[in-house]
C-alpha cells in the first residue's frame, strides 16, 4: 500500500527546509506505516506553550528547551524540523519507529542527513539514554 500526504500535513509542511520536505515526501511513499506532519514550523511563542506543559500548565512534558529547530533559521530563512505522528494518531513506539525507517531511508536516498529525536547521539540505538522524542526529526547542519 502507498501512502500520500494529506493537505493539512502539506499546510504544516510550508516554512520547513525544501530538503527535510523532501525526505517527508519520499518517506511517506516508503513507509508501511501511514503518518501525518503533527508540526513543521513553530513560534518561540509556540514553543513556550509546550514547555510549560508539564511545568506551569497541566499534562505531560513534551520539550526541555525554549530553543527549537522548529524556529525558521535566521540565515536559511527555513524551520529545520518536523514531528511526524503515526496517522491514525498512535504514539506506540513500535509504529514510531517505522516511521523512522522510512525517513532514514528517504534521507539516504536523498543524501540530506537527518537527526532523530528517539536517537540524538545518532548511535542507532534509539531511546538507550532517555532519548523520548519520537516523533521529531531534524536537518543536522
Amino acid at each position: 500500500m502507498t501512502y500520500a500526504l494529506g493537505a493539512k500535513s502539506k499546510e504544516r509542511l510550508e516554512g520547513v527546509h525544501p530538503d527535510l520536505v523532501n525526505v517527508v515526501e519520499m518517506a511517506i511513499l516508503l513507509t508501511k506505516q501511514d503518518f501525518m506532519v503533527l508540526e513543521g514550523v513553530r513560534t518561540p511563542e509556540r514553543q513556550a506553550e509546550l514547555y510549560a506543559q508539564g511545568r506551569t500548565k497541566p499534562g505531560q512534558k513534551v520539550t526541555w528547551t525554549l530553543k527549537s529547530n522548529h524556529f525558521k533559521n535566521p540565515h536559511t530563512g527555513y524551520g529545520h524540523a518536523v514531528d511526524l505522528v503515526p496517522f491514525p494518531v498512535d504514539w506506540s513506539h513500535k509504529k514510531l519507529d517505522v516511521v523512522s525507517k522510512a525517513m532514514f531511508a528517504a534521507a539516504d536516498t536523498l543524501g540530506v542527513e537527518i537527526r532523530w529525536g528517539a536517537d540524538w547521539d545518532r548511535d542507532g540505538l534509539p531511546r538507550e539514554k532517555g532519548e523520548s522524542d519520537s516523533p521529531h526529526f531534524e536537518l543536522v547542519l
